[in-house]
């Protein structure tokens, strides 16, 4: 059986298997999830590394002026969701968008080229971590992560990219046990890892963890499910993301 009809079929019977043993109130919420995982799923094995989410947008996107401070914000659902709420993404800049929700290190590493150095911007911010931490697709070690971005900061500079390396987000458990996927101690030994690296390497490290968390959690303030942000959450990474280009951009 071909993985793609087989992912299918598996899921079906999931599906089918928890709609006998799980109460009706539960049950549609669980179905949902389990469709939406399936399609994720499907996705993936057709195309990866997301190489035709934004390929055909980007061949329509023209080279930038001599004077336009263009950034690509490449990342997970933390970047994508971004703009989606009411708070917009930026839209009185030249700044775009390329995250794909559910991705990890590698697969920005693979697409970097394409969504990244193709649109030749000044500065790329990086954001990704918390499904690397996940294992959503394979087991993925600090080591390896560390390997990702050393390898994406490298291809940044060699095509003349100031880099922006963000922080992980922070999770809470305060609406279901966000944790048992992305422990606390290791978001938190990522983003060490994170800031030591983005001084030996000369980039710059955007400390979004520290404004949006309380302790090691996140501020429930800031989030509807312990994962996603909220707009409020936004709200307050847009200065810090303001304020880090800024000063890629001062960089030599």
């Amino acid at each position: 059986m071909k993985p793609a009809v087989f992912t299918i079929v598996l899921g079906l019977i999931v599906l089918v298997s928890l709609g006998w043993s799980q109460p009706k109130s539960d049950c549609a919420s669980t179905l949902t999830a389990l469709e939406q995982q399936i399609t994720a799923q499907k996705n993936m094995l057709w195309d990866w590394a997301g190489l035709i989410r934004y390929g055909s947008e980007n061949t329509e996107i023209a080279k930038p002026k001599a004077d336009e401070n263009r950034v690509v914000f490449l990342g997970d659902e933390i970047t994508e969701n971004w703009g989606q709420g009411r708070t917009p993404f930026f839209s009185d800049k030249p700044y775009l968008n390329r995250g794909i929700t559910g991705q990890t290190s590698p697969q920005l590493l693979v697409r970097f080229r394409q969504d990244v150095i193709k649109l030749k911007p000044k500065v790329v911010v990086v954001q990704v971590g918390l499904n690397d931490i996940a294992s959503i697709y394979s087991p993925i070690t600090q080591g390896m992560f560390a390997e990702n971005i050393m390898s994406i900061v490298e291809l940044a500079k060699a095509n003349n990219i100031r880099v922006v390396l963000a922080s992980l987000t922070p999770i809470c458990d305060c609406y279901k046990k966000q944790s048992s996927l992305r422990p606390f101690g290791k978001i938190i030994g990522m983003n060490g890892w994170l800031k030591d690296y983005a001084a030996e390497s000369g980039s710059v490290y955007l400390d979004y963890y520290s404004a949006l968390a309380e302790g090691r959690n996140l501020k429930k303030e800031f989030t509807d499910d312990g994962l996603l942000l909220t707009d409020a959450g936004y709200a307050v990474m847009r200065p810090l993301a303001e304020q880090a280009i800024a000063q890629a951009l001062s960089k030599p």
